[in-house]
C-alpha cells in the first residue's frame, strides 16, 4: 500500500502517517494482502488521493467500503473498473443523474472522468476481502478517514460534502465542527435498499452545479 503521493496530499497527511493507529493498519493491510485476496488491488488503494490533489477538491463524495467482487473496485468510492457490469447503486446514481440533468445512462462505470474534475472520490474503509462486506471495517481505516475530512473540513476554499446513506451522514458533525462554509448535500443511500426513500428525486448533481457556478467556480461535467 503506497502512501508517497505526488500532489499536496503528501504534506497534508505526512503526519498521519506516522502515527500509530496508521502503522498498525498498514501492517494489517499488508499482511490481508500477502494471505487472502483483497480489494481494490494494492496499487490503487489510495487512488482518490493520487487523482485528486486536495487544493483541487470541489466535491466530496463519501462511500462505505469497496466493491468486493472481481474487477470491480479501483479506489475511488461508487466507481468500477471499465468493462465492469455496474452494481446496483451505482445504477440508481446513473439513473438520478439522467432524471436531474438529461445525461445518458452510461454504459461504463469507471467515474475517473469525474475524479480529474475535482469530484473526490472516498470510501470510509479502503479495502476489504473478497465476497465479504465491511470486511475490515474497525480496523483503522475510519480513523484515518475522518482525519482526511476534517483536513478537507479545514480548507478556507468551500466545498460541497455529499452524504449519502447514514454512515456517510455520521461524518456531518466532523465537518461542522471545523467550519460552516461548506455546503452538505444529504440523501439516503442510492442503494435498491433505501434509493425510494428519497435519493430518487434529490438532484444532487443540479444542486452541486449550481452551488458552484455561485462560488464562481467550473461546474462539474457528468456525462461519462
Amino acid at each position: 500500500m503506497d502512501t508517497v503521493f505526488d500532489n499536496d496530499w503528501q504534506d497534508i497527511l505526512a503526519e498521519e502517517f506516522e502515527k500509530d493507529y496508521f502503522i498498525k493498519l498498514q501492517k494489517f493491510v499488508d499482511e490481508e494482502y500477502n494471505i487472502t485476496t483483497v480489494y481494490p488491488p494494492r496499487e490503487n488503494v489510495m487512488n482518490a488521493f493520487t487523482t485528486t490533489p486536495y487544493s483541487k477538491v470541489k466535491v466530496v463524495l463519501l462511500g462505505q467500503d469497496p466493491y468486493h467482487g472481481p474487477e470491480q473496485a479501483h479506489g475511488l468510492c461508487f466507481s468500477v473498473n471499465s468493462g465492469a457490469p455496474l452494481p446496483p447503486s451505482l445504477k440508481n446514481i446513473f439513473q438520478e443523474l439522467q432524471n436531474d440533468m438529461g445525461c445518458p445512462i452510461p454504459k461504463e462505470g469507471n467515474l475517473l472522468n469525474w475524479a480529474n474534475q475535482g469530484v473526490f472520490l472516498l470510501n470510509t474503509v479502503l479495502t476489504v476481502r473478497q465476497g465479504e462486506a465491511n470486511s475490515h471495517k474497525g480496523m483503522g481505516w475510519e480513523k484515518f478517514t475522518d482525519a482526511v475530512i476534517k483536513k478537507l473540513a479545514e480548507r478556507s476554499q468551500p466545498m460541497i460534502f455529499v452524504l449519502w446513506g447514514k454512515p456517510a451522514q455520521s461524518k456531518k458533525k466532523i465537518i461542522e465542527r471545523v467550519g460552516t462554509h461548506h455546503y452538505i448535500l444529504e440523501a439516503p443511500h442510492p442503494s435498491p435498499l433505501s434509493a425510494y426513500r428519497g435519493f430518487f428525486g434529490s438532484k444532487p448533481f443540479s444542486k452541486i452545479n449550481a452551488k458552484l457556478v455561485e462560488w464562481g467556480q467550473q461546474p462539474i461535467d457528468w456525462s461519462l
